[in-house]
């Protein structure tokens, strides 16, 4: 297929930015029928990211697979406030950390740091250990349980990028995202919280005197995530960016 012919495909298929897509699935097509066939499974609406294996976040090319979950240009405010709280040598906890996408921008811009990332879902531990720097350690297992004890206390970034689209809203979600990025990733529960409170609630044995803890959600959903953090003993704040919200909340917890 010629570059006319794929932006024509894909802009029939409904893709809004059908011209930067065409150079992308050709630069990454390695013979004609490749491309004919990435073409076919974008113009199905599979995420362009998986299909040309990776995907662009804070200047870094993170590579990605089928299964994970494609970070989002909105996260990269979540990645700067938490590179903001990070100095070289800090102590960063990526958790849920899908593809790793976070955990390396925060060592991209903070300096040399002793980074620690975990997710539940093998399939994100892989593409994990293959985008964070080396020197840092991904471990599989159901948010603090995956992470190693010596940590506890010690943490300086505790950054969590969880689930928050309530259940009833799943549904309503592009079928790039519905169809095709893992439930695990999306669906937050009754109100979008659920994880989001596990998180907090489960933070502060982990957090050292003066560190933070770092969440995405909706604006929306901000005024309760502040509960949550609160109620855990965390000092929340809230932060916004274009319709996103980050929250934070300090750990004052005496040395």
């Amino acid at each position: 297929m010629k570059l006319p012919a794929v932006v024509a495909a894909l802009r029939a298929a409904g893709c809004v930015f059908a011209e930067d897509e065409a150079e992308l699935l050709t630069a990454a097509a390695r013979t004609p029928a490749e491309l004919a066939a990435l073409v076919r499974r974008r113009s199905h609406g599979e995420p362009l990211e998986i299909l040309v294996g990776w995907a662009e976040f804070c200047g870094l090319r993170i590579a990605l697979e089928p299964g994970v979950f494609v970070p989002r240009r909105r996260t990269e405010f979540l990645a700067r406030q938490a590179a903001a709280h990070a100095r070289p040598g800090s102590v960063v906890v990526d958790l849920c950390c899908g593809s790793g996408a976070v955990g390396a921008a925060i060592a991209a811009a903070a300096g040399p740091i002793s980074l620690t990332a975990a997710d539940v879902d093998p399939v994100a531990v892989r593409c994990a250990r293959r985008n964070v720097p080396a020197g840092a350690q991904v471990h599989e297992g159901d948010l603090y349980e995956a992470l190693p004890t010596p940590l506890r206390r010690s943490v300086d970034v505790l950054v969590a990028n969880v689930p928050y689209v309530p259940t009833a809203a799943v549904a309503l979600l592009p079928p790039e995202a519905r169809l095709h990025e893992p439930r695990g990733a999306l669906d937050g529960g009754a109100d979008g919280l659920d994880v989001l409170r596990r998180v907090t609630a489960g933070a502060p044995p982990w957090l050292a005197p003066g560190g933070h803890l770092l969440i995405e959600t909706s604006v929306r959903q901000a005024p309760a995530a502040v509960e949550a953090f609160a109620a855990a003993g965390l000092a929340p704040r809230v932060v916004t960016s274009d319709g996103t919200a980050v929250v934070l909340g300090r750990c004052g917890r005496p040395g």
